[in-house]
Order: structure tokens, then C-alpha cells, then sequence
């Protein structure tokens, strides 16, 4: 049987208003289904950790979220707190508007900050492909490689778009597996999911996790009826 897409599955849970009891929920689910990772947003590190000590399940936050438009020093210690709680990887939000205004230096200088903060952990820059037009998007995957991010990321899910086969596929093109592709915003079932995949993506973020996992679980029990 082949791996799971599970495997691939950042369990993800972003909202601002998410309760402690969802939280909770999040990491049943993610022990229960075997996800690779759930992300939450900074102040749940630590009862996640708790909560999924144990089950190999990692712990992922988001840096500089949901804009990306705070001071640098600002994201990389918030980096090296979110590892003193218990974060094994970091989605950090590039600055959308330096990269927009062609300070390219600039944005891979925040990059390189928080990367140096994360002493060795992946950093995936989200770099919010439904607000940049090609080109930047393509300078701005050549700038997570060299800056020594571990992903680039297509999106917070918060900017009005969500990830489309078509970025991923540039995105992958643009970094030429140098870097992984997270894919995330809007993957709601087995076919959107296996789609990005298909185009590139290396990891997938997605609130949808267990629909998606079901619905995979379904066909396999299918193909051994048949």
C-alpha cells in the first residue's frame, strides 16, 4: 500500500478566534490519522507539544503572521521564542511589500533572519502568490533558496487567495527542488490535495486533513473489494 498522503499534511488550525478545545481536537486528530504536523498559531506551542509528545507528530507556527510586514528583529525573536516553547518548524510570512517594491535584498535579508533564529529548524517562507504577479513570484522562490530557507509557501490563507496548481507548478519549476513546495489555502478534498502534489507541492496545509485522509481510506477500501 502507498504512503499515505497524510504524511504530506501540515493539520492546520489558524483562525484567531480557535478555542483551547479545538486545539485539543487538532491534536487528536493529528495523532489519530498520523498527520505529519499540526500548525497553530504561537500561543497553542505548548499544549500541542504536550498533547502530541510522543507520537511522532511535529509541531509547526507561524512567524510574522498572518502580514509579514513587522520589524525583522521582531520575527527573528519570535523565532527563537517559538523553538524555547517547543516549535520543530516555522512558517514565516515574507514582506509582501519590500518584495513588491523591489527590495529584493531586503526580503532576503528577513529570510536569512529568521532562518539564522531557527539554529537548523526548516523555515518555510510563505510568500502569498494571489498578491504578486509572476514575475515576482518567481523572485521571490529564488530568494527563499538563497536565504537558505528549507520551503517556500504559497499562501496564509488570510490575502484572499489560497493555492492554485498553476503556482505550485512555477513555484517548483522556479526553485528546482532545491526547496520544498507547501502548498496551503483552499485544499479541501483528495483531488485538490492530489493535484498539488501532482504539480510539485512537497507538503500540503490544509485545515481539511481528515476529509481528505477518509476519502483516500474509501478508495483503498474500494480497490480491495474489487
Amino acid at each position: 500500500m502507498p504512503e499515505s498522503i497524510a504524511r504530506h499534511i501540515d493539520h492546520t488550525l489558524l483562525k484567531p478566534e480557535a478555542t483551547v478545545a479545538q486545539i485539543e481536537s487538532l491534536c487528536r486528530e493529528a495523532r489519530e490519522f498520523r498527520f505529519f504536523s499540526v500548525c497553530v498559531n504561537g500561543c497553542h506551542i505548548e499544549p500541542a507539544r504536550r498533547l502530541l509528545a510522543g507520537s511522532g507528530v511535529k509541531v509547526v507556527t507561524v512567524i510574522g503572521f498572518p502580514l509579514g510586514a513587522m520589524l525583522t528583529w521582531a520575527k527573528a525573536a519570535e523565532t527563537r521564542l517559538a523553538l524555547a516553547a517547543g516549535a520543530e518548524e516555522l512558517d514565516m510570512v515574507a514582506n509582501i511589500g519590500w518584495l513588491k517594491s523591489g527590495r529584493s535584498q531586503a526580503v532576503r535579508e528577513d529570510i536569512e533572519a529568521v532562518v539564522a533564529a531557527a539554529a537548523g529548524r526548516p523555515v518555510k517562507v510563505i510568500i502569498e502568490t494571489a498578491l504578486l504577479s509572476t514575475e515576482e513570484k518567481e523572485t521571490a522562490a529564488r530568494l527563499v533558496v538563497d536565504a537558505g530557507a528549507a520551503f517556500v509557501k504559497t499562501s496564509t490563507g488570510f490575502s484572499g487567495g489560497g493555492a492554485t496548481v498553476e503556482d505550485v507548478r512555477l513555484l517548483a519549476e522556479a526553485t528546482g527542488g532545491r526547496v520544498g513546495v507547501k502548498a496551503s489555502g483552499g485544499i479541501k478534498d483528495l483531488a485538490a490535495a492530489q493535484a498539488m502534489m501532482a504539480a510539485g507541492a512537497t507538503r500540503l496545509g490544509t485545515s481539511s486533513g481528515v476529509v481528505i485522509v477518509l476519502e483516500e481510506r474509501e478508495i483503498e477500501r474500494a480497490k480491495t473489494i474489487t
